[in-house]
């Protein structure tokens, strides 16, 4: 998968990498014919006093070197751009991919872990692009020329190659046979730190509120010692290489100076072929060294690989159809009929069997207990989810068969978590329609009982607006997010518990000014409370993700007791019910 991953994104790179290599092959030439003009300045020069000889190949030298350096130089700058356009590539493939997901595949493979697959994942794919194009390139070449250039200045010296080679690589080989399972873990390890740390951020208040901090301090300690303790054990690991490889590099200088020197005192040898020989020995095994370094990196880089991998291998399950239609915009007739989903490999489903119309102009409430399948039904709509039975039709289509981007220009979200982005209160809005104009985006405030608050911000439209949403209140938060599905002027709008930290004013006056604002469009509407949905044209009751009940407040209070269970437990002075009607009602539906 490593191998796979790296020369699908350097394809497009030919040109570039054939220069790299080039590159490197002149300057690894150069290198290695050094020692040989060096052997040739002692024996033929240096021996012999021929002082001519000794300038004329110091200056071939100096030229040569010089020529080494400017091709090393230029190899090494377009391998780091290489390395970075690789990494760039993948880092968008990944961010495309991850944006084809629905809610599942997400959940599947954790956002946590997504992050970690996003950034340090690719970073170790990305050095070791690096590193192949500026060693590995060089570490071939440098190996066998070495070995032909050592073999030709005495070919008997040249079996301590024989012992020297397959005992180095043997002693890395180990080493980095158990650094594999190692990197795995490692790189699983940092999935659940950032795990732990991301959700000990995101929910700080509740922890401090709760006085869990040493609890969730021991957590984070847990999670930390787990991940410090597989470093460590890399770590000892990767300590072992070094001092193995310099001490084959010690005894092999050891070796050859010790033999060489013999053969130079039998007239075998030259002085000046002793110490090319030494040169290239130094080479070849420089060149095992950088091999080895190679591959050392290869686990942990082939560990994120294949994470990465399984990122851009998985198959999102909410696609466009081969033939899907692609339509300007739908109309707000929804047909849901024997709608169902449940989740892979799930005993029950999250919803069965659920029918019901909206048509523009009318309001359709959902409402249910806890987990009743609310928010999923809503989901399926605009295909966040993809229903496992039934069908669900807009404007005639099935959702199914027409294009995503149709679909969902049609409908106008505000999720049950608002969430507005880093930008201005102006940004935010214009998501829904970016060509919104300034007089558009106030309407849209103005509807969404937003605009007030707004005026008093330093900026107006401009007033900046942090990640989350993070510096404006939880109501206020849901009122940008509800006038940024306004401005997008959809033919289905779907209020996902959008009106939950509103008060009770602010709610009325809302859906008072959304009124005029969604009469040519369907509007659906998920509440908990319901003094928020009693005036709704049709209200759909779940319970266990089954329909038990559909009509208006009154022919639900006479004929459906999930929902006088619910009526009961919230009736308060405002709900203008008598415990008498309620009574009546109750008696009426037995």
């Amino acid at each position: 998968m490593l191998f796979r991953l790296i020369a699908r994104n350097v394809a497009p790179h030919r040109a570039q990498l054939i220069m790299i290599v080039v590159l490197q092959f002149l300057s690894t030439l150069a290198t290695l014919y050094l020692p040989t003009l060096n052997a040739d300045i002692i024996d033929d020069g240096v021996v012999k006093g021929n002082i001519a000889l000794i300038m004329n190949l110091g200056g071939w030298m100096l030229a040569i070197t010089a020529g080494q350096v400017v091709c090393a130089i230029a190899a090494t700058y377009l391998s780091a751009k290489l390395a970075m356009g690789v990494g760039r590539q993948i880092r968008r493939d990944l961010f495309d991919k991850v944006e084809t997901f629905s809610s599942q595949e997400v959940g599947i493979i954790g956002a946590p872990s997504l992050i970690t697959r996003t950034t340090n994942d690719v970073q170790q794919v990305q050095m070791l692009t690096l590193m192949s194009f500026t060693m590995m390139v060089m570490a071939p070449i440098m190996c066998i020329g070495g070995i032909v250039l050592a073999m030709d200045q005495d070919v008997p010296l040249s079996g301590l190659l024989l012992v020297i080679l397959p005992v180095l690589i043997v002693a890395i080989g180990l080493i980095v046979r158990v650094l594999v399972p190692t990197f795995r873990k490692v790189q699983k390890q940092l999935d659940d730190i950032n795990g732990v740390l991301r959700e000990q951020i995101t929910g700080i208040s509740v922890i401090r509120a709760f006085g869990r901090r040493d609890y969730e301090a021991d957590r984070f300690a847990t999670a930390n010692g787990a991940l410090t303790s597989s470093q460590l054990r890399a770590g000892r690991l990767l300590s072992l290489m070094f001092p193995t490889i310099f001490f084959v590099v010690n005894v092999t200088s050891v070796g050859v100076l010790w033999f060489g020197g013999q053969r130079i005192d039998a007239g075998d040898m030259q002085i000046g072929a002793l110490t090319a020989f030494l040169s290239y020995i130094m080479q070849i095994l420089m060149s095992v060294m950088m091999a080895m370094f190679m591959f050392m990196m290869i686990p942990r880089a082939a560990v994120s690989a294949e994470r990465i991998m399984e990122v851009l291998d998985t198959e999102a399950s909410v696609v466009d159809a081969p033939d899907a239609v692609s339509v300007k915009q739908l109309d707000g007739v929804l047909q849901v009929t024997d709608a169902a989903f449940s989740y892979p490999g799930a005993q029950a489903p999250v919803l069965s069997g659920v029918s019901f119309t909206a048509t523009p102009g009318t309001t359709t409430a959902i409402i249910g207990s806890t987990g009743s399948g609310k928010s999923t039904l809503l989901n399926l709509i605009p295909r966040l989810l993809d229903s496992t039975a039934g069908s669900i039709e807009l404007g005639g289509h099935n959702v199914k068969g027409v294009t995503l981007a149709a679909l969902r220009g049609s409908i106008g979200l505000v999720p049950q978590k608002a969430y507005l982005f880093t930008g201005t209160v102006a940004s935010n809005i214009r998501m829904g329609n970016p060509q919104a104009s300034d007089d558009q985006v106030w309407e849209a405030l103005e509807t969404a009982q937003a605009a007030d608050f707004v005026r008093g911000m330093p900026h107006g439209l401009e007033s900046p607006i942090e990640q989350g949403g993070s510096n404006v209140s939880g109501g206020q938060r849901q009122r940008l997010c509800i006038a940024r599905a306004i401005a997008a002027q959809p033919s289905l709008y779907l209020f996902d518990d959008s009106f939950s930290a509103l008060d009770y004013a602010t709610d009325a006056k809302l859906r008072a000014a959304l009124r005029p604002v969604t009469r040519d469009a369907a509007v659906l509407v998920v509440a908990q409370r319901v003094g928020t949905i009693k005036d709704a044209d049709n209200i759909l009751v779940l319970d266990e993700g089954a329909l038990v009940g559909q009509g208006t407040h009154e022919q639900l209070l006479e004929s459906c007791p999930t929902y006088q269970e619910i009526v009961t437990s919230q009736m308060s002075a405002d709900d203008q019910l008598s415990d008498n009607e309620l009574s009546d009602n109750k008696g009426g539906a037995e």
